[in-house]
């Protein structure tokens, strides 16, 4: 729908924090998506910010934030202690849709998240603690399993996308389905793997994502204009044969 973007890098509190995030904005936006990273990535990823790209084609503001500090970063690096937290990462996530709620030129956009990996236990858990906020989720080759007793609350429509070569988390995947109490569908892309590395595998996920954000974020989209200023600083679905780690 738009190509021209406005990009701009922002600081976020976050309880005695700060995350880096890079904000794009398309000149026409309909809803806006907050990347929630998996194990060990951030916001600089090759392969979301390809996914985000698509979205701010199709009309999408875009978040991409990294949800530990530089400190934090450094230390996860070591031991891997952070990246499985997921109550820390959902209250990171939480701090950001806060943020966003009070910040004016963004705050009434219809709200996403997109989670990868382990990011999306913990966007399942944002979502289930801001049911007003979040409208949709996409879940990546996620771990929906370990978002545990919030997966009953989560409110908002989510997709589960999973490679189809990647069947412990597809075993996963089918059980935490069965726990989400709303909407649900599980996707699963034949031949590929948890990073959807196989020729075509990122671009269905990315055509599935764009048209789940469309569905509930957007049904009859209401376009509003940005100045295009560049600034500093239940049902289970296969493509094609049936067919699991993202």
């Amino acid at each position: 729908m738009t190509s021209a973007v406005a990009e701009e890098s922002r600081i976020i509190p976050a309880s005695g924090v700060v995350l880096l995030a890079d904000v794009g904005v398309p000149a026409q936006v309909i809803g806006l998506i907050v990347f929630v990273h998996g194990s060990g990535s951030g916001r600089r990823s090759p392969r979301n910010r390809r996914v985000a790209t698509a979205l701010q084609q199709a009309a999408f503001a875009t978040v991409l934030v990294d949800l530990l500090s530089a400190e934090e970063a450094v230390r996860d690096e070591l031991d891997y202690s952070l990246r499985f937290d997921i109550d820390l990462l959902s209250r990171r996530v939480e701090a950001v849709v806060d943020w966003l709620a009070a910040t004016p030129s963004l705050a009434d956009l219809p709200l996403g998240l997109y989670g990868a990996s382990t990011g999306a236990a913990a966007a399942l858990v944002a979502a289930a603690h801001r049911p007003a906020a979040v409208a949709a989720v996409v879940s990546r080759g996620g771990r929906p399993d370990l978002a545990g007793g919030a997966l009953p609350l989560v409110q908002a429509p989510t997709l589960l996308i999973v490679g189809g070569n990647d069947q412990f988390v597809l075993d996963l995947n089918r059980e935490a389905m069965r726990r989400l109490a709303g909407v649900c569908e599980l996707r699963v892309v034949p031949g590929a793997s948890h990073l959807f590395e196989e020729p075509g595998a990122l671009d269905t996920v990315i055509g599935d994502a764009v048209a789940w954000f469309q569905r509930y974020l957007a049904p009859s989209p209401a376009i509003r204009s940005f100045p295009l200023v560049q600034t500093a600083s239940k049902e289970e679905r296969s493509h094609g044969q049936p067919g699991g780690y993202g």
